[in-house]
């Protein structure tokens, strides 16, 4: 099994396992889905969790993308800022290990432009309110790129795949031990379950969309 030298600790790999799922832009077969492999389906599946995001984030200003809609009443509703860092991290230091790199979060610079008051352990998954209230930004773009940079990862590493290592266990730590294929559903499937609460939580600023 790859070990990846990089500074995020690996804990955070093996502790996040997510289902899987893909995206749409990149590839639009002409018989749909009949002749759409398994790496294709979850290209497709995360370029329409991509794009969901686009459509979250249109028009909102900066004082929304920071806002909990709903802090008193559902205050586990994430902001919209949070939900886009949280999808890409997720992407971003999953995808890295398995593709042999350092995560874009420290090799793009986008740590440092962040620069969020928590380390880069940090278990996002596990953010409390009030933790995941100290996830704010000073402009949209950072979003954007940090979201565009940790996509462009996963469907680079997708595209590099041989359909014969999909079933390839990569992580013994669990029971029973994760494959290749498991690993990237619950990767991608994350990035679709957070954009589609990204658009929820769009609604519940009262923006249409």
């Amino acid at each position: 099994m790859f070990q990846p030298a990089m500074s995020v600790p690996q804990k955070l790999v093996q502790a996040r396992q997510y289902p899987v799922h893909a995206s749409p832009n990149a590839f639009r077969p002409a018989t749909y889905p009949d002749i759409m492999t398994t790496l294709e389906m979850l290209i497709d599946v995360l370029s329409r969790s991509r794009e969901r995001f686009d459509r979250a984030f249109d028009g909102v200003t900066l004082e929304q993308a920071n806002t909990r809609p709903t802090p008193d009443l559902a205050p586990r509703i994430d902001s919209l800022t949070w939900l886009a860092w949280h999808t890409a991290r997720e992407l971003d230091i999953q995808v890295a290990p398995l593709a042999g790199v350092e995560p874009v979060w420290i090799t793009g610079g986008h740590r440092e432009r962040f620069a969020l008051p928590l380390p880069d352990d940090t278990e996002d998954w596990h953010h409390t309110p009030d933790l995941a209230a100290q996830v704010r930004v000073t402009s949209t773009s950072l979003l954007t790129e940090y979201l565009d940079a940790a996509y462009a990862l996963a469907e680079d590493y997708l595209r590099t795949l041989d359909p014969a290592c999909l079933e390839e266990v990569i992580d013994t730590s669990w029971n029973p031990p994760v494959t290749r294929i498991t690993r990237l559903v619950s990767i991608v499937d994350d990035a679709a379950q957070h954009s589609g609460q990204a658009v929820y939580s769009r609604r519940l600023l009262g923006l249409e969309g």
